[in-house]
């Protein structure tokens, strides 16, 4: 063999064992683990701030529905300037003007509304828990949607290094071949063969690279800030339920979008009552007093006071209440439906979830024995190249296969984790609590305790 040809097969053998590094798709120690962006997620996200002011905005249904219990007050008052010209028959006119000021209250009590104040009060505080529990529900699916943006840019960085190596090996062998085709040792049929391949690996590094800013930007999107040396330290093992029996009678006891649709069906169904009510008697106290002072006259002053009950019996609204009762219940049966709904779609989820944490484990354990395999299998064929018992095609085809197996096992470490991550939502056990993350944890509590009985105040409880 010509110290030519050495040096070159030296050089491939250098580029393979570069390439034959084992690739963590977790990268080295970083600045940003995965708690940490999924912290910054539970404070900074958009959609996830936007549900909790929705929330707080349906807490003020209760106060709302609770004035019903309560007087309405209303001040009034006037001016009246009265100008009189009268023209008598026997020819005299008179004429006169006076001034006068009135100023009033009134008290109107509900003493009866056909119990309205009490089921309104009550579809309010329904609402209040499904929006509760709409609130984590979308505080879990921004936290998986987290996890799985930190998990693609992961995977993506890890498939964009795995491309620039491989390019750089089939570079190196193209040269390589060059070199053998023009001492005669190799046809051109090889060299084209080559240069094929580092084409391919080019166009494949194009697109990691692609993939890689795109999912960079969703991680900015959903997190909130630019991806930086992330790395993954965190066991999403501690999510798992202990097997699939487990996991569906967690989900289909407290799943959050259980509960709302749950809460939801409630809401109906008072709100059927609320409408239902408006075909009962009414029952008012009215209170009124008033002051009327005469600029002109004998009379400075007149006082009135008065007390008016008041029942209103109804009778016939053109059916319109009618409809609406009508129309409420087909209503709460939709809501009944789609509770159903909600619970096929979360053991759906789960069984879906659960199929596929399974399989990625498997997808593992074969793409590591398939990495160790090909790993040997490309030695050995660039071994025997040298000695002339394999050709360019049978190393390019190698090398493929051991790129392959790395490009499965990344994706198969990701596919876990995001699995993992998928399956505890699918549970309804995704939050912050559980994660451990160092925020403060958002309270919806808090501002439900500070509204439910304020009589009056523009303010909201943080001040604007």
């Amino acid at each position: 063999m010509s110290r030519k040809r050495q040096g070159l097969l030296t050089g491939i053998t250098s580029a393979l064992l570069l390439t034959a590094m084992v690739v963590s798709p977790f990268g080295p120690a970083s600045a940003e683990t995965l708690l940490q962006a999924l912290s910054s997620a539970y404070s900074n996200n958009p959609e996830l701030n936007a549900e909790r002011a929705a929330t707080r905005a349906v807490d003020e249904g209760v106060p709302q529905a609770l004035s019903g219990y309560r007087p309405d007050i209303s001040a009034s008052g006037s001016v009246t300037q009265t100008w009189t010209d009268s023209d008598i028959r026997n020819g005299s006119d008179t004429s006169s003007d006076s001034a006068s000021a009135t100023l009033g209250l009134n008290v109107t009590q509900n003493l009866f509304r056909g119990f309205r104040t009490a089921n309104s009060t009550k579809k309010a505080e329904a609402a209040v828990l499904a929006s509760r529990a709409g609130l984590m529900n979308t505080e879990q699916n921004i936290l998986f949607d987290a996890a799985e943006a930190f998990m693609n840019v992961l995977r993506d960085q890890a498939l964009v290094q795995l491309r620039s190596q491989n390019v750089s090996f089939l570079g190196e062998q193209a040269r390589a071949t060059r070199d053998r085709f023009e001492v005669g040792e190799t046809t051109r049929t090889d060299v084209a063969q080559a240069d094929a391949r580092v084409s391919l690996a080019s166009s494949e590094l194009n697109l990691a690279q692609a993939n890689l800013n795109s999912s960079r930007a969703v991680y900015q999107q959903i997190i909130g800030n630019e991806p930086s040396n992330l790395q993954q330290n965190f066991s999403a093992e501690r999510l798992i339920p202990n097997n699939m029996d487990a996991a569906l009678d967690v989900a289909l006891r407290d799943h959050p979008a259980i509960l709302a649709a749950t809460y939801n069906a409630d809401a109906s169904s008072f709100d059927t009552k609320v409408i239902e009510g408006e075909l009962l008697p009414t029952v008012t106290l009215e209170g009124d007093l008033s002051r009327t002072y005469n600029f002109d006259g004998a009379t400075r002053s007149t006082d009135t006071a008065s007390i008016t009950g008041r029942v209103n019996i109804p009778i016939y609204q053109g059916g319109g209440v009618s409809s609406r009762v009508r129309q409420a219940k087909q209503k709460e049966g939709e809501a009944l439906l789609r509770l159903d709904l909600a619970r096929h779609q979360v053991r759906a989820a789960v069984i879906s979830a659960w199929g596929q944490l399974t399989a990625s484990r498997a997808v593992i354990i074969a793409a590591e024995a398939q990495r160790n395999a090909s790993q040997i299998a490309l030695s050995g064929v660039i071994e025997e190249q040298r000695v002339g018992q394999r050709t360019t095609l049978d190393v390019l085809n190698a090398q493929q296969e051991l790129q392959d197996a790395r490009v499965n096992l990344v994706s198969a470490r990701r596919d876990q984790v995001v699995a993992a991550f998928a399956l505890s939502s699918a549970v309804g056990k995704l939050n912050a609590e559980r994660l451990g993350l160092g925020v403060q944890i958002y309270q919806a509590e808090e501002h439900y305790e500070k509204v439910r009985d304020k009589w009056f105040g523009l303010r909201t409880p943080d001040g604007r």
